[in-house]
């Protein structure tokens, strides 16, 4: 599936070729901080299906909570949008947020990893009110 994205300011912006049945959530706490919610959801993109159109992320390397391993974390260095993260040495893929892609309502993710960090209240929403606008 095609899919195109950018920060929310519009400064970068990209397309890719990505599976819609790789969506997942993550839950582990280094995404619930690094969002500043429960969790993020991504889908992983083969490099060579990635294409930046415009800008140039800026790069946080981060050491990941559990198992030491250094990620790379591209975001927007003006309005700080996560875009995506990969491995120090660009690895074969990326892992692109899902929230800064143009067709995020068709990407039901399909897996939940970390769910032992999950946050309980962010499981089930039902009894949450609606308020369709503020």
């Amino acid at each position: 599936m095609k899919v195109d994205g950018a920060c929310h300011c519009g400064n970068i912006r990209y397309e890719a070729e990505i599976d819609p049945e790789r969506v997942g959530i993550c839950h582990c706490t280094d995404c619930q901080e690094l969002t500043g919610t429960a969790y993020r959801v991504t889908v992983p993109v083969a490099n060579e299906n990635f294409k930046l159109l415009a800008g140039t992320p800026k790069i946080y390397m981060k050491t990941t909570a559990a198992s030491g391993r250094k990620r790379v974390q591209a975001f927007c260095g003006d309005c700080g949008t996560p875009l995506y993260a990969t491995d120090p040495d660009q690895g074969k893929s990326l892992g692109l947020r899902v929230g800064c892609m143009k067709q995020r309502a068709e990407l039901a993710p399909r897996r939940q990893i970390w769910f032992r960090s999950a946050l309980p209240w962010a499981l089930d929403l039902h009894g949450v009110a609606h308020i369709d606008r503020e």
